[in-house]
Formats: C-alpha cells, structure tokens, sequence
C-alpha cells in the first residue's frame, strides 16, 4: 500500500498546516474535512483537523504519524475550506486562528497534562519545592493545571523538570472529549414481558411489595400496555411526575426482571411542536420591493434593501426564505445581536416549523455542537438537517452544503465585527465572499445602510431597493430636539428627564402605552470623584477609570473585569465627599422608580442579559404588557418590534455625536435612527426625544430631517477629502507589550518601515484613547490605502515589515495585531 500523507491544521496562531503520516491501518478512514488526533512537539496531543491527503513524502523531516481518526464523515466541508482560505488571506490572520474561531468549543481537543509518581526510591537530595510537588502527587493530585492552582507561588517548573530528570515522577497526555451527547433515563418492559400471559406471571413474582405494583400498573396506564396504541416506552421523569412514586420501587421491579431502566441520547436542542402558520400576505409596497429584489438578482448577486423601520422588511425576508427552501437550498439569516433573535425566531419557526436552527454565543458548547452536526445533516438527510439557520456572525462558519440565500438584517451594525481575537472579520463583508463562493443570493437590509455598502450600489457593485413607507401607512415618529444644558439653567430638569421627555412619559403611562430610554453607558456611574481634592479611582490593569455598579457596591473595569469595593472615604485624601458622576443604565433605572413608583420598570444591558435565556424574558415582558418602561444600551436599538411603544427618549446624544472618530456622526445618526424606529410601529405616529446640550449641531438637525440621503451626502464629502472608507481602504496596526518602552520603540520602527512603500498613507504610531489594557501598553498605526493599489501586495509587503521589525532580539516579544477595514 503506497505511503500517505496528511496536511492538518492544528488549533494554534500558526500559518502553514503540517505534515503527518497516515499510517496503513487509517487509511481507509482519512479523508478531508475530519479530525485527527496528532502530536505537536515533545508531549502535547490535539484535535487537527485534516487539510488535505497525498502521497508526496517531505524531503527534509520524517513526519510523525497520525494516532487516531475523530470522525467517520467530514465535519468541515470543501467550500468551508474555500472560505477559511479567503478569511486568512484577507483579514491576515492564520488558519488555526479560524480553526479556532469556526469550531464550537465541543470539537475541539487538547490534552491535559497528568503527574504520575514512578515509585522510585528517593536517592538524591531534593529541594523544599520538590518534596512540596511531591507530597501533594501523594494526595492523588494529578492534573499538571490542579497542581499549579494548588501550589500557586509555590509552583516551579524548575522543579517539575528536576523531578523527572531524577526519575521521581513521569508526564503523561490524556486527550479529553469535550462534548458529551445529553442521555435521559428511559423505561420499559424487560424482554420478558411479550404478552399479558407473561405480565401476569410478573406480577406473581411481587409478593406482597403493594408500592412496586403500584408503580407497574401505573407504568401500565401510562404506556396504554397491551392496547393497539400502546407505547413501548416512557420517559422517568415523566412516569413519576405528580406521583409519590420513587426510584427505589422501580430499582425493584428492574432486579426482578419486570421492566428495564435505560439511558437514551436525547437533544439539547428545543425542538418542541409549533403550528405552523401560511406566511403573511405582503402589502403593496413590500410586494413591490419583493419583484425589485428578484429583479436585482437576476444580474447581480447582491441586493441591499433600503428599508425604513418598520417598513416590513422581516415580511419580505420570510417570502424570499421560502423560494429558497423550496428548491431544496438552504438559507442563513444574520442578526447583529442575540436579543433579536428572541423575536424573529419564533416568526421563523411558525412559517417553517423544525427547519430552523438558531445559532449564537449564549448557547453552551454541548448545543452548538448539536446544531453544528444538524445543519451537516442536510447534506445527507434533509428532512432532519437544518435547513434554515437563524443567527449571530459565528453562524456564517456552519457547515452548509447547498447553500441558496444569505440575509444580512440591520447590515450596518458594529456587532458584524469581530474585534479580538483574530480572525477579526467582518460578517457582513464574508456573507458577501461565501454568497459567491456558494453561487447563492444576497440579501442586506437596514433602515440605515453602512456608507460602504450604499457606495456599492452607486459604482453598480450591488443592486438598490428602496422601501419607503411604514407598514400600515404608519408616520415616521415626531422628533423632537429637547435642550438639557436651558433646562438645567431654568431648573426644569426632573433629575435625568428634561421637562419634554417627562411631560410625554407621564402622558403615555396613563395611556397605559410603553416607553423605551437609550442610554449608551451600563453601570450606575461612570465613574466616581472625590470632590475635595479630585481623585477618580482608577482600573489597576488599564488605563481607565472604574465604573461604579450600585447592586455590587462595586467598582468595575470593564475591560479586564478588575473590581474593587468602593469606600466611603477618599484613597487619597480621606474625605467624605466622594460622590458619583455621570449616569448608566443602572442609575436611570433607580430614578425612574422615584420619578415614577407605579410604573413597571427593566434594564436591558450588559449586566442584565449574561443568562441564557434573560434576553428572551427581557423581551417577552415588554411584548406582553408586563414592562411599561424599558431602559437599555444599544441592544434596544437593534431591529425589536413592540406594538404599544410610543414615546422613546435618547438621553445624552452628545456622547455619541462628539466620540473622537471619523464614524462618529455615521453611527450617533444611525443608533438615533434606530432607537426612534421603535417608536409608533403599530398604533399611530411616535414621539422621540433627543436630549442634548448642542441643539444646532449640524448632524442633530440632519436627524431631525430624517433624511438619509441628505446625512450620506453631507459625510460623502468629508470621507472624500480626507481619504476615509469607503473612498479608501484602512487597516490598523496595533502593537502591543508590557513594557511601554518597547512598544514606543518597536511602533516607530515599524512605521518607519511601512512608509518605504509610497503607496500607503500611514498615520503614527500613537496612543490610541485607552492606551492601556490588562497591562498591555497599546500603540496604533492607521493605514490609508487607495482602492486603485493592489491591496494583497500591500498586505505581504505589511507582513513583511511587521517580520522585519520583530526579528529585532528587543522586539521578539511585542505582539503586532493587523485588523483590516476597521470598525
């Protein structure tokens, strides 16, 4: 049999995939796609993943040889490959970095170090750290990561490899599955109860044990014994529910060969029975954007759909899903966040019923991993697969094998990009890559379309519909510019609420309608002074102050997670007068209770959604009138329909109109449009609140007009003339170490560098706004880069300069991170 070699990508920051040997009695089980257990270096075992097969031996090593095969089938297919291979190209990372990021936790598998004791006879003084490691390996410790939680500072490396150069103790790699498939206890008749003949004889056998007959003839109601519909077995939990009943009676009628207690795989997945529903009947103006989509595909492959909130837009989406899946193609819809799933997943799933799967980060790994091998069954039985996924931007890695359609909701949103780690993508931008990998539609919608993507219907790079015009023939929502810095002059304030917004919040309480409040900024304060000699407690980690959460009576960072207790004294000076500045959500939460004792009030934030399940309970209150005012950070923002809001405030609009960067007034005027999008959806014209203490900035009185055009006409020409996207490309360089004289020195050297390429515009390096974070000191350089320049000779000639600068023995250590089209 001729010899064969396997190319593996490992679960590491590394760029070339490696060489390993498959040995004969494997072979017929290698195959691309499957993962494989190999080792890398002296000790340590993974899970690689199998790139491709042949028969070339490397000329210069001897390949180690594959240990075992993971899977019988592919659990990564062809054209995933096709798409992790753009990904690394494009956004200059490394395959294991998407390796990383693409596979659910539960496929991937490292070993685990354990200590084992040889036995033998301690023959050679050994140190006080050594006997340490010793005496606790004789307290059955074995895992190397155990050992070093248990000895902390008195864990030593140095003595670890003294102990096995003295044979005292040896090392060995386990490698542990991390998914486990869910089982669940499970009854039924044992195989000798085929008839009531038989039956009767087992109940002979019971004696006088009246509880254990009981149980069987229970078992027997609930299983229809005997009987034409009768069902061969009942889940545990079910035949004891609402029964005294307990495991120790049914432990007896198993020893005496009556019924059998078994395990069986169940799904994590809720898959419950839903009644389905015929889809919606689309009004005049989504029909009409409908034909204007199926038009635009025709000739190209991208559509962007310019629909105002609460145009219908999700209407036009279930239609097009529909067309899809009756060709037997399969559909990903993209949401920028997990608390719009909560929503649109049941309007999905009472159209489609069990096709649909949702994927995204709240999910364990367990239940990832059962999603991930339900959209892999398509390929093979589509009945059970999945054939739609609703999801967040890791969904675009699943496994699809045909497929048709692609929507993008809210396709202007940050969240579509990853920022750390690598690959730092942009799920927009790689739904458009794997629609043409795929040959399948795409659809990107939103009320405020991203810059980048409006350009490209005006080069004739996508195709354009407009969808103008409220469901229902609904306004948009009045505007209403409120001016904080006269109200607090005038004393008119009631605490946060300017005198407009209090007035309409009373208003709509007794009308018994709903209110939402945006504000930007979770915790209770920003921060916190002393007011005698100006000290702000600062994070000890990074270069920021802490934030000041009231439920905690903590003081938070919330960048490394430090916290600390805040003191009724000043750190520095001792005084009283420590006091909070600013507000979060958190401190809008506790004045609207005394502003207003009646109303049901809830916080949707950060701090309030970390459960599984908090988002669809945060959502689900609101729908069904349990919530009259819901405070929130963007996530209130992002695509919610709630029927009975009709005023919504935005609280500080000058935090996001004067943010230091070029996107600000992009972004201040879509989260602003958004957010007043959830007002007077259904009932009647809104009213939105703008507070703010700059009422004739230029970019207010644009979203006052509602004018979208006028926003990206007047943006257009500032882009232009200072070379920002989407006029020109950007990509940011950020290098980072401990030492902040190292970064200072290795930042300049490398943008002396990148400036030998005349091509390339480079800004800095420079601190950025937060200079500091876990310890890392951070310095940026911002590349401006023509479109007309071929952006992949830059990337290697970036690449190269980034080597060149590292391979200074002083700079060996410094990380350089590249994030291509920054967000």
């Amino acid at each position: 049999m001729p010899e064969l070699f396997a190319q593996v990508i490992l679960p590491l920051s590394l760029h070339d995939s490696f060489t390993y040997k498959v040995p004969e009695s494997l072979q017929s089980g290698i195959q691309p796609g499957v993962r494989v257990i190999v080792q890398f270096g002296k000790r340590k075992l993974y899970a690689a993943l199998v790139y491709s097969i042949s028969d070339a031996k490397p000329e210069d090593f001897e390949p180690k040889e594959i240990q075992q095969i993971l899977d019988d089938e592919p659990i990564v297919l062809p054209q995933n490959f096709v798409l992790w291979q753009w990904i690394a190209k494009y956004y200059c990372c490394t395959l294991g970095d998407i390796f990383r990021a693409a596979l659910p936790t539960g496929l991937k598998l490292e070993s685990k170090s354990k200590i084992f004791l040889t036995g033998a006879e301690v023959e050679t003084k050994i140190t006080a750290k050594e006997d340490f490691i010793l005496r606790q390996l004789q307290q059955d410790i074995t895992l190397l990561v155990e050992l070093q939680i248990k000895l902390d500072t008195n864990f030593s490396y140095s003595a670890l490899k003294s102990l096995l150069a003295k044979n005292l103790i040896f090392i060995e790699e386990k490698v542990s599955a991390k998914y486990k498939p869910k089982t669940e206890s499970f009854v039924r008749f044992h195989a000798d109860i085929k008839s009531e003949a038989s039956f009767e004889k087992g109940i002979e056998k019971l004696g006088r044990a009246k509880k254990q007959l009981a149980l069987l003839y229970h078992f027997c109601d609930k299983t229809k014994a005997f009987e034409p519909n009768q069902i061969s077995t009942i889940h545990k939990k079910e035949l004891f529910e609402n029964t005294n009943f307990n495991s120790g009676l049914l432990k007896g009628l198993v020893e005496k060969n009556i019924l059998v207690q078994f395990q069986k795989q169940v799904s994590r997945i809720d898959d419950e029975e839903i009644n389905q529903i015929s889809i919606n009947l689309l009004n005049e103006y989504q029909a009409d954007a409908l034909l204007q989509i199926k038009s635009v595909f025709e000739t190209k492959q991208v559509a962007l759909i310019h629909g105002i909130t609460a145009s219908g837009k999700t209407e036009i989406y279930i239609h097009l899903i529909d067309e899809i899946i009756k060709l037997g193609r399969q559909a990903l819809y993209l949401v920028p966040e997990i608390a719009l799933t909560t929503q649109i997943v049941k309007r999905l799933k009472n159209v489609f019923g069990k096709k649909v799967g949702i994927y995204h980060s709240k999910l364990n790994s367990q239940e990832r991993v059962e999603i991930w091998e339900k959209v892999l069954q398509f390929r093979t039985d589509p009945e059970k697969g999945y054939q739609i996924v609703l999801g967040a931007r890791s969904s675009l890695f699943l496994p699809f094998s045909n497929l048709g359609l692609l929507i993008v909701d809210e396709e202007h949103e940050n969240s579509y990009k990853q920022f750390d780690p690598a690959p730092r993508y942009n799920a927009r931008d790689m739904a458009v890559v794997l629609g043409f990998q795929n040959s399948a539609k795409v659809l990107l919608g939103s009320a405020t379309p991203s810059y980048e993507s409006y350009y490209n219907t005006l080069n004739g790079k996508y195709g354009l519909v407009n969808l103008l015009k409220r469901h229902h023939d609904v306004e948009l929502p009045e505007i209403i510019i409120a001016d904080v810095k006269r109200a607090y002059k005038r004393k008119q304030m009631h605490s946060i609420l300017s005198p407009e917004l209090f007035e309409l919040m009373e208003t709509a309480l007794e009308k018994n309608e709903q209110i939402i409040l945006f504000q930007n900024r979770r915790g209770y304060s920003p921060f916190v002074e002393c007011f005698s000699c100006g000290w702000i407690p600062k994070c000890q980690n990074c270069d920021v102050s802490l934030t000041y959460h009231k439920y905690k009576k903590r003081l938070s960072c919330h960048y490394c997670g430090y916290s600390k207790q805040l003191h009724e004294t000043c750190d520095e000076c001792g005084s009283s007068e420590v006091k909070t500045r600013g507000f979060g959500t958190e401190k809008i939460e506790s004045e609207l209770k005394s502003l207003f004792r009646n109303a049901r009030i809830e916080r949707m934030d950060y701090d309030t959604t970390q459960t599984k399940n908090a988002f669809q309970k945060i959502v689900s209150n609101l729908e069904n009138r349990k919530t009259d005012i819901l405070v929130g950070t963007q996530m209130v923002t992002k695509g919610l329909d709630f029927e009975h809001v009709s005023v919504v405030g935005i609280l500080n609009a000058d935090n996001l109109i004067n943010f230091p960067d070029f996107r600000a007034h992009e972004r201040a005027y879509q989260l602003i449009s958004q957010v007043s999008g959830r007002a007077g959806r259904k009932h009647g014209q809104g009213k939105v609140v703008i507070q703010t203490s700059q009422p004739d900035h230029p970019i207010i009185q644009l979203i006052q007009s509602q004018d979208y055009n006028l926003v990206l006409k007047s943006q257009f020409e500032e882009r232009q003339l200072f070379k920002y996207p989407p006029f020109h490309r950007l990509i940011k360089i950020i290098v980072k170490h401990k030492n902040i004289e190292t970064v200072e020195r290795a930042s300049n050297q490398l943008g002396t560098e990148l400036r030998k390429m005349s091509s390339i515009i480079v800004m800095g390096p420079e601190f950025p706004l937060i200079s500091k974070i876990q310890l890392w000191h951070h310095k940026e350089i911002w590349l401006k880069i023509d479109r007309k320049y071929n952006i992949d000779s830059i990337k290697e000639f970036i690449i190269q300069s980034i080597k060149t600068v590292k391979h200074f023995p002083s700079n060996s250590s410094c990380m350089v991170n590249i994030d291509v089209d920054p967000f």
